[in-house]
């Protein structure tokens, strides 16, 4: 091995780097990393974990008012803010310091600083020059902004966790999972809320029937739903702001909130000097066992762009580390990758969409749609639950399963290790049922809705 001051150098201290370093080095790697930012990445400070924190303060107020059915005399007083956030800025602080302790444990060398690649092998943190035999590019990605007029005076997904008061009339803008999660969010805190978003339907990618309950819910909830409008400009409006719109419709509003894509974070890291490539959106190009165009880098995560999960990018990093340093050669595989969108109702998917699954082959579709049974009491609307199972005509395996309702992402979970399994609808057919429950209607769903694909 060539002699340098380290056998792994980590750029990057978010779920990727922070779990690829740590097993190498209990492998007996020397390993390097650095962060620049916050030891976590984004899922811990600014994404999927304070994010969750509001999604479940953001039911409470709904739940207060679902007790009134049940017999419960509840009297809601409004909401402190300020409470909120300083609970989960508690939380948030106590598991980025969960991540520096474990990298301590494990004989990593951690340094708080921005780190660029000089060449294939060098590394630079300021002043300071190490090298490294391997190194992993593991840098996440950054919230984007619209390149429109006013730009600046829109806020972006990192803003809402340092907002020191809920904004009472909100638009955001966009059609994926963080717009409509933060529509939820704050509209559960007791925000007006508007979307606005170019499609005809939301969260592209997702299964259709998916898309068109998620308007239905949030319409419901008193969420305004703005489609085939694009942002045109934002101005200053008194002491808010005003967003005018590609259909002439303007909406003033004392927050309008970004929620436009993220990129992976790659500029200004030396990749052109090291030998790696990138796309054109500016994410590392990798194989399949995510080596980059230069043969000792390699990258995962959010900067690869290609399956933006936390659960995805540890798992990768851990088999990186296990393949490179532990002897144990493997990949975590891409597929069968279950997900949540924390919306109110959330929503679980996995596997194929009806129309992915048709591209392939004739494929059985089953649907189902009903009231949960806490709100056949509680009387609350727009909480209908939709489940649906994509199944291969020919081999009978189930290759998709899409779920809007409570709980969706617990329920989803368990699914999950069945697909991937290679189960069938039969064996969903044979399983008993818990009752009475709503996932239940997962194993009871036996009238084909619809065949697609034919």
């Amino acid at each position: 091995m060539p002699d340098h001051d380290f056998d792994y150098f980590v750029i990057g201290g978010g779920s990727a780097g922070v779990r690829s370093a740590r097993i190498a080095a209990q492998h007996g790697a020397r390993v390097g990393i650095a962060e620049e930012r916050f030891w976590g990445g984004t899922c811990v400070n600014v994404g999927c974990v304070p994010k969750k924190l509001m999604v479940n303060a953001s039911e409470y107020g709904a739940w207060a008012e679902d007790a009134r059915g049940f017999g419960w005399d509840i009297e809601v007083k409004g909401h402190d803010w300020q409470k909120l956030a300083e609970g989960r800025d508690r939380e948030v602080a106590r598991l980025s310091g969960i991540y520096a302790t474990l990298l301590k444990g494990a004989g990593v060398t951690s340094f708080d600083a921005r780190a660029t690649l000089l060449d294939a092998h060098t590394i630079a943190m300021g002043d300071q020059r190490v090298t490294a035999d391997r190194i992993l590019i593991a840098t996440g990605g950054t919230a984007s902004r619209l390149d429109i007029p006013g730009a600046e005076l829109a806020l972006i997904s990192d803003d809402l966790f340092t907002l020191k008061a809920l904004p009472k009339k909100v638009v955001v803008v966009g059609a994926g999972y963080i717009a409509l999660e933060f529509a939820c969010i704050l509209r559960g805190l007791g925000a007006e809320v508007d979307v606005v978003y170019r499609a005809a339907l939301p969260l592209r990618g997702f299964d259709v029937d998916i898309r068109g309950a998620i308007v239905e819910a949030m319409t419901a909830q008193g969420i305004t739903m703005n489609p085939d409008a694009a942002p045109v400009r934002i101005g200053q409006a008194g002491d808010g702001v005003v967003l005018s719109l590609s259909n002439n419709f303007m909406r003033e509003a004392d927050a309008v909130f970004l929620c436009t894509g993220r990129s992976p974070n790659t500029k200004g890291l030396g990749l052109e000097e090291a030998g790696v490539a990138v796309n054109d959106q500016g994410a590392v190009i990798v194989d399949d066992d995510h080596r980059t165009s230069q043969a000792n880098i390699y990258a995962l995560g959010d900067v690869i762009d290609r399956l933006n999960l936390t659960p995805m990018a540890t798992a990768t990093g851990h088999a990186l580390a296990d393949t490179l340093f532990g002897n144990k050669p493997r990949r975590a595989s891409y597929e069968n990758v279950a997900t949540a969108v924390f919306t109110t109702p959330p929503i679980a998917t996995l596997g194929l969409t009806e129309a992915e699954a048709a591209e392939r082959g004739p494929a059985d579709i089953y649907v189902t749609r009903f009231t949960p049974m806490r709100h056949t009491i509680s009387g609350r609307q727009g909480r209908k639950s939709l489940m649906k199972l994509v199944v291969c005509q020919r081999t009978r395996k189930v290759l998709g399963v899409h779920m809007l309702g409570e709980d969706a992402g617990e329920i989803l979970q368990g699914i999950a290790i069945a697909v991937a399994m290679g189960a069938t609808k039969e064996d969903f057919d044979r399983t008993i049922g818990i009752h009475p429950t709503a996932a239940e209607e997962f194993v009871t769903l036996r009238s084909r809705t619809r065949e697609v694909g034919v």
